[in-house]
């Protein structure tokens, strides 16, 4: 057993919870094209912060310390991927069948967590706080893993929940254009979080 678990699932369930890129592009599929659809999303996410957070545990974390530019580098390949990505939420047309068959890909947002500004720093203090190196390195790093992977399936299912229970009030065309632009705005407004 970690012996800082609670610590560790707060802070897990805290900044998993907290908005950001993952859970706002999260509701605005759960809104637009339902929980069933937005599965290649959510086991996007859960898959790659997990893989993220255990490549970063066994040795990335360091790379990260010879070379902070590196980190540098993901932020703003992150943030160019952001602002693409707003801009198609915002001026999303009427949807598509197209759309209604792949709305967000799986290998996307699998591979996004990478460049994942949030997610990244996220995982840096994660390891650098809740592994110990040493006799319990192993030990810590299965907890770590375990909560990252079990924090990450409660955050995604909760925003997807989210907008699908917002989809309720969704009379008119009108509102779902205000609802992506919201979702457009909060995407954005990740991106500043990301450098002050």
């Amino acid at each position: 057993m970690h012996p800082e678990l609670l610590s560790l699932f707060l802070f897990m369930l805290g900044t998993g919870c907290s908005p950001g890129p993952n859970n706002i592009v999260a509701s605005y599929s759960g809104f637009n094209f339902g929980i069933i659809k937005t599965l290649p999303h959510m086991l996007g996410v859960i898959l790659g912060f997990t893989l993220m957070v255990s490549i970063l545990n066994f040795g990335l974390i360091n790379i990260f310390k010879i070379y902070p530019l590196l980190q540098d580098i993901l932020k703003i390949s992150g943030s160019i991927f952001l602002i693409y990505l707003a801009y198609k939420i915002a001026f999303a047309s009427k949807i598509n069948e197209n759309q209604k068959k792949n709305p967000v890909k799986f290998l996307e947002t699998f591979f996004f967590q990478f460049l994942n500004p949030k997610g990244v720093i996220v995982g840096i203090i994660c390891v650098s706080t809740y592994v110990e190196k040493g006799i319990n390195f192993v030990n810590h790093s299965i907890w770590v893993i375990g909560v990252s992977f079990l924090c990450a399936v409660i955050s995604i299912n909760f925003w997807t929940l989210i907008g699908k229970f917002l989809r309720k009030f969704a009379t008119n065309e009108k509102f779902i254009k205000l609802f992506n632009y919201a979702m457009s705005m909060l995407l954005l407004s990740c991106i500043a979080t990301f450098y002050y």
